[in-house]
């Protein structure tokens, strides 16, 4: 199939193409030579009468299901002169007819000389079985490194005020601290109905992921994140234990608590390989190398919502139903797993074979060689 040269005439946001020489089948002069000339002063029925056949040509190798190699070749002739056509008739002879029937003909035909892009379907398939994995595994390390960060100033923080009256008073009076105890923690999950408290609880987290990742290049900021976080859990344990509600603490917060605060370290894992992609660029620059980092972190971004919203459903329906705690306990640690076995074993495979989470190299950004 031959190239063409975009010419000065477009329409509909893309360049059309001119035909320079004769084309097969049309007379050399008389009438059928107002094809390449202007239509000033000419009945645009006229002009209709006489291309119609050519147009209704096309239509049919459009809609053909395979064609020849000559009938291809027509195809690419027929699409050029049309759209010469078009420009014509917008130029001297504005019929809006006219340039509605050309201009969808030639959307079409467009579609058929370019080629359609593969099903929406296969970049679904594609974005959930090899981009994410990937994007998530590249992440992993960050991600444990998070959540060890957590563990420990929540656990640092919780016994500290346990054994401190003065950071205990930092939670409220005696009087708050025993109402957030006996009715408070536990009517927090229970004061709205399961779909605007999972809807609000997948909105609240969030945001938080967000603020992870977009703050992720500072270095800093995911990790003040987590730790303002932590101590919060931590002191609130400390609170609970006070009362001798430790039990229940752990009872409310494990079932959603393990998906959903994995969610949050994911998300400052992944916000932080944006500041060690741009710390430590290696060989390539630095905007090259944070714009391939920037479209992964992006990937893992889209899916923190999945996982966000899986969290979210248990935190509304599981964590303040009827069932025993420890099948509460379990839903959340198999919904844990679930996500650790995508990610390892999707991941690891992908990675192997040189995904990164990026997009495909087509969608990248066209790059040019530079100097080292």
């Amino acid at each position: 199939m031959p190239r063409f040269v975009p010419s000065a005439y477009g329409f509909g946001g893309a360049p059309v193409l001119v035909v320079t020489g004769r084309v097969a089948g049309s007379p050399a002069g008389g009438i059928g030579a107002l094809i390449y000339g202007r239509l000033a002063g000419v009945d645009i029925d006229a002009f209709v009468a006489v291309n119609a056949a050519r147009w209704d040509r096309l239509d049919q190798l459009v809609r053909a299901r395979r064609r020849t190699g000559a009938e291809a070749d027509e195809l690419v002739q027929l699409y050029q002169l049309t759209a010469t056509h078009l420009s014509q008739v917008r130029t001297s002879a504005p019929d809006p007819s006219v340039v509605t029937r050309l201009s969808g003909l030639l959307a079409r035909a467009r579609g058929v000389i370019a080629g359609a892009h593969e099903p929406a379907w296969s970049d679904v398939t594609r974005f959930v079985l090899i981009s994410l994995p990937a994007a998530f595994y590249r992440a992993r390390w960050l991600t444990l490194a998070a959540t060890a960060l957590f563990c420990i100033i929540g656990a640092v923080t919780g016994f500290r005020a346990a054994g401190d009256p003065e950071m205990l008073a930092l939670a409220g009076t005696p009087n708050e601290r025993q109402q957030y105890a006996d009715e408070l923690f536990e009517a927090y999950y229970s004061n709205y109905p399961a779909p605007d408290f999972a809807a609000q609880v997948w909105t609240n987290n969030a945001w938080i992921a967000a603020q992870c990742i977009a703050g992720g290049i500072t270095g800093f900021f995911p990790i003040y994140v987590l730790v303002q976080n932590a101590s919060s859990i931590g002191l609130a344990a400390a609170v609970m234990a006070e009362h001798d509600q430790l039990g229940l603490f752990f009872a409310l917060i494990l079932p959603h608590g393990l998906m959903e605060l994995s969610a949050i370290f994911i998300a400052a894992g992944a916000g932080l390989r944006l500041f060690f992609a741009w710390a430590f660029a290696g060989p390539t620059t630095r905007s090259r190398r944070l714009a391939e980092e920037g479209r992964s972190v992006f990937t893992v971004a889209i899916g923190l919502v999945a996982v966000l919203g899986v969290s979210g459903l248990v935190e509304g329906f599981v964590t303040p139903s009827n069932l025993p705690t420890g099948v509460k306990i379990t839903i959340g640690a198999l919904v844990l797993a679930g996500y650790w076995l995508y990610t390892i074993l999707l991941g690891r495979r992908a990675v192997r074979e040189g995904e990164i989470g990026d997009v495909r190299a087509e969608h990248a950004e066209d790059t040019v060689a530079m100097a080292a």
